[in-house]
């Protein structure tokens, strides 16, 4: 299984990190390689993580408050968003 982030997830992911990074040095990095972890896991387990929208499932980062929401195509997992838990589910529930 592969996992493929859209363009849109690889824009939430910088901006997340980029407001991290300019809340403590290093912060970014920290939190990219939290979101590389959970990407990982998805990867070896897609089905563990709950659906929370028609097809659309969410992994929760540990360490950060963010959901990473992806669909399954064939064999691929597709990331749709890396968002923080408290944003309006709806940003990333249009991008499917």
């Amino acid at each position: 299984m592969t996992v493929h982030i859209r363009p849109e997830a690889r824009a939430d992911l910088a901006s997340a990190a980029r407001w991290y990074e300019e809340q403590r040095t290093g912060l970014g990095s920290e939190f990219l390689d939290e979101v590389l972890r959970t990407l990982a896991m998805i990867e070896e387990t897609p089905e563990l993580y709950p659906r929370v929208h028609e097809d659309i499932r969410r992994a929760v980062t540990r360490r950060f408050p963010f959901g990473v929401f992806y669909i399954s195509e064939g064999s691929d997992q597709v990331v749709l968003a890396v968002m923080h838990c408290s944003r309006d589910p709806m940003t990333w529930q249009r991008r499917t």
